[in-house]
């Protein structure tokens, strides 16, 4: 028997696919590659390309593996972008997960761990977010894993799909050198490129109602963010029950500007960050409790800003080398 990751050759992904591996839970990758890369899949993990949107090549998966359960990932998980591609997001993330619940359906597999997005927030007006926090996406990318979270839900009062969403908002460093961040929309990357390059990293906004007046964000590393699903698999697959819905958040938050500090730190590259004007729609803050998934999801935030930073320079000089 084995777990099947959708998304497992990305960069979230293949950090669950080591966890799992780990756990001795024996992972399955599913990944059409769009985004991801086929040496971040082990040579002992099987590895089907394909995408979620074919449900056909999805229920061979299942059944070709004996699956249990499923941790789906695989997705367009571009928020910005998705405001000027709703179309390649919906067809991505709903018809992607549509037909993953088919197949699912029909192999008989029950246990579903749900990557979701605090996306689906929006811009809270509360200095914390639960989950009791009302959502109100506004990007298509949002929309669209608030209503994967909705046909997940139906989906299992329909046929008893056991079942749990994990939202978590910026998602950074590096469990290994092997696995990097290469988004080209995430800060990380952001700022480790515009280093390489000789570039100045900028800070878009320092008059915000926060300490050091730049905004303030909840960052999670992904060793820790994979725990998480991990331990979610485990207890659907052993009949517990799980709140439909968890935020994977730190409840205090970093703000930009520390984030440099410790990059400068980290690097030993001296620079002093280009200060520019506030975009629009950027919140002040946005930053989330943890203390449910906490209690049922072992979660816990175990690495701290430096490790963050510095796991993720390790991995993105290893892949540049």
């Amino acid at each position: 028997m084995s777990w099947l990751v959708t998304g497992g050759a990305g960069y979230i992904g293949s950090h669950v696919v080591k966890a799992l591996h780990e756990a001795d839970m024996k992972p399955v990758v599913l990944d059409s590659l769009a985004s991801g890369h086929a040496d971040y899949v082990p040579d002992d993990v099987p590895f089907v390309r394909a995408t979620t949107t074919d449900g056909e090549a999805v229920l061979a998966a299942l059944r070709e593996h004996a699956v249990e359960g499923v941790i789906h990932l695989a997705g367009f998980k571009y928020a910005g972008v998705s405001v000027s591609k709703p179309i390649t997001t919906y067809q991505q993330n709903l018809t992607g997960t549509i037909e993953l619940l088919w197949a699912m359906n029909e192999a008989g597999v029950k246990p579903l761990v749900f990557s979701s997005s605090a996306a689906t927030f929006g811009t809270p007006d509360v200095d914390v977010v639960t989950e009791a926090t009302p959502t109100n996406p506004e990007s298509p990318y949002g929309v669209s894993k608030l209503v994967d979270e909705w046909i997940i839900r139906d989906t299992g009062r329909a046929h008893g799909l056991r079942h749990t969403s994990l939202r978590y908002f910026n998602v950074v460093g590096s469990g290994t050198p092997e696995l990097a961040d290469t988004s080209p929309h995430n800060l990380f990357p952001l700022v480790f490129d515009a280093l390489a390059d000789g570039r100045t990293p900028s800070i878009n906004g320092t008059d915000y109602p926060t300490p050091d007046g730049t905004c303030v964000r909840d960052y999670v590393h992904v060793s820790d963010l994979a725990l998480a699903h991990v331990v979610a698999a485990r207890r659907l697959l052993a009949g517990d029950t799980l709140e439909p819905v968890y935020n994977l958040g730190s409840g205090e938050g970093v703000s930009v500007r520390q984030i440099m500090d410790t990059v400068r730190e980290v690097t030993g590259i001296d620079f002093e960050p280009e200060l520019k004007d506030r975009r629009p729609g950027d919140p002040a803050r946005i930053v989330a409790s943890g203390e449910l998934a906490a209690r049922d999801l072992e979660w816990q935030m175990r690495h701290d800003l430096r490790s963050m930073v510095a796991s993720a320079w390790e991995a993105r000089q290893a892949r540049s080398s």
